[in-house]
């Protein structure tokens, strides 16, 4: 079946309150997937049904609705909230600040004179805007409204069938995009007097018109998975770690805009809200500023200086000095028996307090400052504590030797030296400070006094002294203190960011290591007193035996027989040892065996891999359910011969931040490495693909558009129903709706052996799954979906990464006409793209991958180009690469192919061999913005650094976004230093391998 638009909503909702409002990022799906969608029946079942009427008063410029519009039978008054699928998107043509930038009209297969069409409908029923409410009302005389009617084509009113499927949307579209097609205009939920997508584009350095289409594309609640493989038209083809950047910054400027107004509501009940803080509020970008702000108004505080001379009645002597001051006296204000106002000493103070909090939060003053630290030496200084250096422990102190006596410019600072310095702040080892030069006042307070803060009339020279040292009292003790603040949250907040962005590419490449396919492993989970963990796997994952030797307590020659028995016995060549406790000794045992021909005629090889996690991972729930009878400490034997096997299906298993490739893992936020791990693991899983069949419930629910709920129901239905036939299949599942389908089904693989072999098996036994599915017959009290012949067959493409929306579900002319049959608006242009660029080539579906469909393509690429092609299938350049990569990929592509596989070895080196000038080779354990740390085989990892890493070092085969090597990436390198007594070893980057 196609995926179905939701039917909207019959029944009547109250408008959205302003305070009820969450923002999109923060409010829940509004598809309940988790419930089994309603059944539909074709277009041919569904008895005719009467119009809505029609107004009475002619238009002209308006068309009838088109004819296939099903109306409902009665039309309630009521206030009807829009639901709808990100499939069939609704947008009200009168704003078009929502509207995603779409593609040309004559790239669309609709017909364009029906296209913008907005028929008639009646007055009574009336659409309410949800959007939130610029609280700028209070100050201004143009009040936006809460209720604005929109007009609607009669089939969105359907409320007693479902609305038919729209095969095209501006949510997927095929064809050149218009950047400027509706312009960069956001409308947010709650507004600000900056724009969203401006702002957005100024922080992430990201065209405007790709920052609109993903605001779109993220509020309708697409992953960046399927954004950046499927949508590369509209984001002008950005990386995912790019997409995730746009999306935090976005996140970030929400949480502002949603905190500003949360702000103003609460001044606004408490009666303290005024025309001017209002404006600052909503001009506010950062928290940091927002807190600014708002800080004096908070409830429970005995309120500021400048606060508490309001109250005694000194804002209009402040503000006279600014407009009038030739008709002030400040004796007038004198007091003798009120605090505050005894002396004129007090009164000036007073009057000084309120023109310095004036100063600190005009918007003009804080951006002149602000400019004039850009073009000045600023710079941040940490030194060693007295308290610490006196009873602190010498340990702890020495790790930040380097920071005792540190200064650097703020623009050049690193980002592992804030971190650093943030951490040995926060142990109280060292003191940090923001050092601004006496410049930068000096040109401040002459700017504030002449130019922006001068008076309009001539002031007197005790006035003129109130004026200056307000604005000295403004930088030193509000300005001051507020950049300080900005320039430390400035740099930890680019340096978290940083650390969680290198610990996700980290962990991509790790995830990404070339699986070892074929082979027979002994996992080795190394130790002392309790011995060396055994386990030995079979090429298909299969646990075949697990035992425990003691290599180091004095019995390691008869292990060694023991050990020789099961290799013969298993065919077992690669043995893997985890990097903990004992490995070097466990290496040491193994490559002197190996050396001594001990195991032959076995060639006998092996490798070190990272055990990190993999003890955390034993005694979890998931590895008690998998593997219910082994004992933990043999399950992470296991473990490690699986991340040799497969390293992307058992490192799912572990929550990423155990896998330990990261820097400063423990001092960034915690929320923002967790979601940005997260999103990296979806993205490998996803662009690796799946096996539906075969694949574990762990690794299905890391596919884009799934998560647990799904992912178990998609078991439930395989051990139910048998193998999955093809993709459509899965809008059976339980809780699997349209957009989960959309965003999963490009990233599933079908084995196509199997499912012929498993066809072909089940024609011979009637009643079988082929024959009994539950979209075919199955019983209940509702009834069971239409049947599609094609929901029955394999289709060859469900082994490619072409997503349903670029192929037609049959390959031929035959179920071209049943699906036209099927669905009323007939095969859109979309899904015929593929069957197009069959026919252009004369290809055949059944020879994707074969070296016939490799040279077909290439032909017509040769004669037309890549554009030309495009062009004449009337489509993208990117959509068409993805189909020509779906057809000529050989069956069982898999993208880690290209990475690097483990490093096996049969002998050791030892640290004291090392030399300065040797040249060796090595993998890539861990990187960082200060350098990469290589295993060269030693016991210790040598460090690269940084500046050591140029482009013509590295692979131009690759295709590098950057000059980063990754972990799991050969090098050769070369020794330049050896530091035997602190294990130290530098070395120089020769090449990647």
């Amino acid at each position: 079946m196609s995926s179905l638009p939701r039917r909207v909503k019959s029944e009547a909702k109250p408008p959205i309150s302003e305070d009820d409002e969450l923002p999109s990022f923060l409010s829940s799906s509004s598809e309940s997937e988790e419930e089994e969608e309603e059944e539909w029946e074709p277009k041919s079942k569904i008895s005719k049904r009467a119009r809505l009427p029609k107004k009475n008063e002619a238009k002209p410029k308006k068309r009838a609705a088109p004819r296939t519009a099903v109306a409902r039978s009665k039309v309630r008054k009521a206030a009807i909230k829009e639901e709808t699928d990100a499939s069939f998107t609704i947008a009200p043509a009168e704003d078009k600040r929502m509207q995603l930038l779409k593609p040309k009209e004559e790239d669309v297969d609709t017909d364009p004179k029906t296209l913008h069409q907005k028929p008639e409908v009646p007055k009574r029923v009336e659409m309410h805007s949800f959007q939130g409410k610029n609280v700028e009302s209070l100050e201004s005389d143009e009040k936006p409204s809460t209720s604005v009617k929109h007009e609607k084509s009669e089939e969105d009113f359907a409320f007693d069938e479902p609305p038919f499927k729209k095969m095209k949307s501006t949510t997927s579209p095929e064809g050149k995009p218009v950047k400027n097609l509706g312009g960069n205009k956001v409308k947010e939920e709650f507004e600000m007097n900056w724009d969203i997508v401006q702002a957005l584009s100024e922080i992430t350095n990201v065209e405007p018109w790709v920052c609109a289409n993903l605001i779109r594309l993220f509020k309708e609640e697409n992953t960046i998975p399927f954004i950046a493989r499927y949508r590369k038209e509209l984001i002008n083809n950005l990386e995912a770690d790019a997409l995730r950047e746009v999306q935090q910054a976005l996140e970030e400027l929400r949480a502002v805009a949603k905190k500003t107004h949360t702000t103003i509501q609460k001044l606004k009940k408490e009666g303290k809200l005024s025309g001017s803080l209002l404006t600052a509020l909503l001009n506010c970008r950062t928290s940091e500023e927002l807190d600014h702000v708002s800080a004096p108004y908070k409830t429970g505080s005995k309120g500021t200086k400048a606060q508490r001379a309001k109250q005694l009645g000194l804002e209009p002597a402040a503000l006279s000095i600014l407009q009038n001051p030739m008709e002030l006296n400040l004796f007038s204000y004198v007091k003798p028996n009120t605090k505050g106002l005894s002396t004129i000493q007090e009164v000036e103070a007073g009057v000084q307090h309120i023109l310095a909090d004036i100063f600190a939060k005009d918007k003009d003053t804080l951006d002149f400052i602000r400019k004039l630290c850009q073009q000045r030496y600023i710079c941040i200084q940490s030194a060693l504590a007295k308290v610490s250096s006196k009873s602190g422990n010498e340990k702890d102190i020495d790790k930040f030797q380097l920071y005792h006596e540190f200064s650097c410019n703020i623009k050049s600072i690193q980002h592992h030296q804030i971190l650093a310095i943030n951490r040995g702040e926060n142990l109280k080892i060292l003191t940090v400070k923001v050092n601004i030069p006496d410049g930068v006042k000096n040109e401040f307070c002459w700017w504030c006094v002449n130019e922006r803060w001068r008076p309009k009339q001539f002031l007197k020279p005790e006035l003129m002294r109130i004026l200056r040292n307000s604005v000295e009292d403004a930088y030193k003790r509000l300005i001051y203190p507020l950049l300080c603040r900005e320039f430390r949250s400035k740099l930890t907040s680019d340096a978290e960011k940083e650390s969680v962005m290198m610990f996700g590419r980290n962990l991509r490449q790790l995830l990404l290591t070339s699986p070892v396919r074929g082979r027979t492993l002994m996992g080795v989970d190394p130790g002392y007193k309790h011995g060396c963990k055994l386990a030995i796997i079979s090429p298909t994952s299969q646990i075949l035996h697990t035992d425990v030797v003691y290599l180091h307590t004095g019995q390691g020659f008869r292990e060694a027989e023991k050990i020789k028995r099961l290799l013969l016995q298993y065919n077992c060549s690669t043995v893997v040892i985890g990097n903990g406790t004992a490995c070097r000794e466990t290496e040491a045992y193994f490559a002197d065996l190996i050396m001594k021909k001990y195991f032959a005629p076995l060639d006998v090889v092996y490798c070190i891999v990272s055990e990190a996690g993999a003890s955390i991972y034993s005694v979890s729930p998931e590895a008690s359910k998998e593997m219910p009878d082994l004992d933990p400490n043999l399950r992470s034997a296991v473990s490690i011969a699986r991340r040799v096997q497969d390293p992307l299906a058992e490192l799912v298993k572990i929550e990423p931040k155990h896998i330990g490739v990261g820097m400063y893992q423990h001092d960034v936020s915690q929320t923002l490495l967790k979601a940005t791990l997260d999103s990296v693991v979806e993205e490998c899983v996803s662009f690796v693909g799946v096996d539906i069949n075969i694949c574990s419930e762990i690794l299905l629910r890391h596919i884009a558009g799934l998560n647990a709920n799904r992912a178990k129901n998609i078991i439930e239905w395989r051990e139910k129903n048998g193998p999955f036939i093809n993709r459509e299949q899965l809008k059976e599942v339980k809780g699997l709706g349209p957009k989960s389908f959309q965003q999963c089904a490009g990233f599933i693989r079908f084995n196509q052996e199997y499912i012929k072999t498993f066809c072909s098996n089940t024609k011979k036994e009637p009643g079988s799954h082929a024959f009994m599915t539950k979209a075919g017959g199955a019983q209940g009290k509702k009834k069971g979906k239409p049947v599609s012949y094609a929901s029955q067959q394999p289709n060859p493409l469900d082994q490619t990464c072409i997503h349903p929306e670029s192929y037609n579900i049959a390959m031929g002319q035959e179920h071209i006409k049943l699906m036209r049959s099927l669905f009323s608006s007939g095969t859109s242009y979309v899904s015929e793209v593929v069957y197009r660029f069959l026919s252009l080539i004369g290809g055949n579906a059944n020879d994707i991958g074969k070296s016939d469909m490799q040279q077909k393509v290439n032909a017509v690429i040769q004669k037309e180009g890549l554009e030309g092609t495009a062009k004449r299938l009337n489509t993208t350049v990117h959509t068409l690469q993805l189909i020509i990569d779906g057809l000529t990929q050989p069956e069982g592509f898999d993208i880690r192919t290209d990475f690097d596989k483990p490093d096996f070895k049969r002998s050791i080196v030892c640290f004291e061999d090392l030399s300065v000038g040797a040249v060796l080779t090595g993998k890539v354990e861990n990187a960082t913005p200060f350098g990469v740390f290589v295993d060269i085989g030693v016991g210790k990892a040598g460090l690269i650094p940084v500046r050591s890493i140029t482009e013509a070092k590295l692979s131009k085969v690759k295709k590098r976004k950057s000059l980063g090597l990754g972990p799991g990436e050969r090098v050769e390198v070369r020794v330049l230093n050896v530091d035997i007594p602190r294990l130290r070893i530098t070395l120089d980057l020769i090449r990647v391998l």
